[in-house]
């Protein structure tokens, strides 16, 4: 499945159980929002004057390890472990 952002605007709808705009459905839109809503407190919590970067360095890493585990999954994964 590929992840499809809303457009926001008049594109998103709340009635049934996907948006019209994006084609999520509306489960999936909240827990997205309740994802971004933990790091924005966290961020926020932390006091961090830079929170483009820190955004930025969760959203990089998130999307190293899930190829890491994507890959793990499929088998591509030899076994070693080096420092």
């Amino acid at each position: 499945m590929k992840f499809n952002p809303c457009r926001g605007g008049d594109f998103c709808t709340r009635e049934g159980t996907h948006c019209e705009g994006c084609g999520r459905s509306q489960q999936e839109i909240s827990e997205t929002s309740e994802l971004v809503g933990a790091v924005v407190s966290y961020a926020l919590e932390k006091g961090f004057e830079n929170i483009e970067e820190f955004t930025a360095y969760v959203g990089d890493k998130a999307a190293k390890k899930a190829r890491k585990a994507l890959q793990e999954q499929a088998g591509g994964d030899i076994g070693l472990s080096l420092p």
